[in-house]
């Protein structure tokens, strides 16, 4: 892998711009990935005890909230060692590795998001048949494809850039990301413009069938209160996590690719840091918050929690 590449280290500068505020900014990203880790693990906690819970909505879920922590662990480590550090740099290897970690995470995310949506269109839509149709074995099975898809799909796109010969070491960005690291390339990176072309192609076809999932839902809706009662309580943070999830991609996206030089760094920062701190924090809130199986269970959880602390407190 090195011997096609100039560069040993990568230099991240958009650090250049957070020399003033490195005391507020450490804390706020301590205090987020805190966040991240306690809601995260909470709510995978209260699916696998619960055996209520041990149904395909929610079993996708809790593979959303650990995709969550694999994708902060890739991202938030390296960053809090950043903002208390003078230099600002990141091995060949270790920023191939953040790529893969951060943007495999995110084509995880919208799998399950894809999923979801499709478990949620057999619910409402063809309510008698659900049982048969989202099976255990099924449901594992498309669980398994939701993460290995994507992980082989990311691997391809390191492989391809992993034989560019680079020509420069400045990544502007917080952190490595793939298209940064391509254009640094000495020579033609038409393969990895195709792949990637085909890639965001794949990803929009995901979009495309939730797009048509919720349009038989909507249909199916209209026709009964039951279908509307199910439609609002369980499509409605699907839909917030999907509109979270996609407003952020889209942000990362369009600023890899077609930023202006023009754009401030600390709106290019904001914009390339902002799915990987509000999705994993405010969808499992807004989940736990809107499900009524979720939260009563958290609910009783967090009392037999507190009685305890309050037994060996007295005794």
């Amino acid at each position: 892998m090195n011997n096609t590449c100039s560069a040993a280290l990568f230099v991240l500068s958009g650090f250049t711009v957070t020399v003033n505020y490195r005391a507020e900014l450490f804390s706020l990203t301590l205090l987020c990935y805190c966040l991240i880790l306690i809601v995260n693990a909470s709510l995978i906690l209260t699916i696998v005890l619960d055996p209520k819970l041990h149904e395909p909505m929610y079993i996708f879920l809790c593979s959303l909230c650990i995709n969550a922590l694999y994708g902060s662990v890739g991202f938030y480590p390296k960053f809090v060692f950043d903002l208390i550090s003078d230099i600002h740099v990141i091995s060949y290897v270790g920023c191939m590795m953040q790529v893969f970690v951060i943007y495999s995470n995110v084509k995880i995310d919208y799998s399950i998001l894809v999923l979801m949506a499709y478990d949620r269109y057999v619910a409402i839509c063809r309510p008698l048949q659900y049982h048969s149709i989202m099976s255990v074995r099924r449901t594992a099975v498309l669980l398994t494809l939701s993460w290995l898809v994507p992980l082989c799909c990311e691997t391809l796109v390191i492989s391809l850039t992993s034989t560019l010969k680079l020509c420069g070491s400045h990544i502007d960005k917080l952190y490595c990301e793939n298209w940064s690291i391509v254009k640094l390339a000495c020579g033609s990176t038409k393969a990895n413009d195709v792949v990637g072309l085909i890639l965001i192609s794949f990803y929009i076809c995901h979009a495309l069938c939730i797009a048509c999932s919720y349009v038989q839902l909507v249909k199916s809706a209209l026709r009964s209160k039951e279908s509307r009662r199910k439609f609002k309580q369980t499509c409605g943070p699907h839909l917030f996590c999907l509109l979270n999830v996609t407003t952020a991609l889209l942000f990362d996206v369009l600023y890899s690719r077609y930023g202006s030089a023009s754009v401030s760094q600390h709106l290019k920062n904001f914009m390339a840091m902002e799915f990987l701190i509000i999705p994993p924090i405010l969808n499992p809130v807004f989940y736990g918050l809107t499900l009524t199986k979720i939260r009563n269970r958290m609910i009783c959880l967090s009392g037999i929690v507190h009685q305890r602390l309050r037994l060996k407190w007295y005794t």
